[in-house]
């Protein structure tokens, strides 16, 4: 019998391994999206200038094998690529024996964010916050 190359499940690299790369998940207008660093992803049309930074609002963090967070902590931050056109949809209404046609297209408005750095920083103690919260005065 002749053994099919990469069938083996021990020739794969594992989630679990060293070689498992960070990564998180953003949310960005009301989708979300799994993220590296250095990675592009096209979204709906942001506000923000071409060359603008912006801060992504984290859900979720996976630092390779050694942990996963939920978003606290983590400030993920973009540049902002430009701003795109998505693919035509082109649409048809249509009732027969009544001379009734119309036709329409659609273009989504896009933008193109560069994921430019993911920091974990240390979550600060509550004792920390708390101290904080009370000399602002509340």
């Amino acid at each position: 019998m002749k053994a099919v190359v990469g069938s083996d499940p021990k020739d794969r690299p594992s989630l679990h391994s060293s070689a498992a790369v960070s990564y998180a998940i953003v949310k960005v207008g009301g989708k979300q999206y799994r993220v590296e660093e250095g990675d592009s992803i096209l979204v709906d049309r942001m506000s923000a200038n071409e060359g603008d930074k912006v801060d992504l609002e984290p859900l979720l963090f996976a630092d390779g094998d050694k942990s996963v967070l939920d978003g606290k902590g983590v400030k993920i931050q973009a540049v902002v690529a430009g701003h795109e056109k998505g693919k035509k949809i082109h649409g048809l209404k249509f009732k027969p024996k009544r001379g009734y046609k119309r036709r329409y297209g659609a273009r989504a408005h896009l933008t193109r964010l560069e994921i430019s750095s993911i920091k974990a920083g240390a979550r600060r103690s509550s004792s920390k916050a708390a101290k904080e919260s009370d000399e602002d005065g509340s």
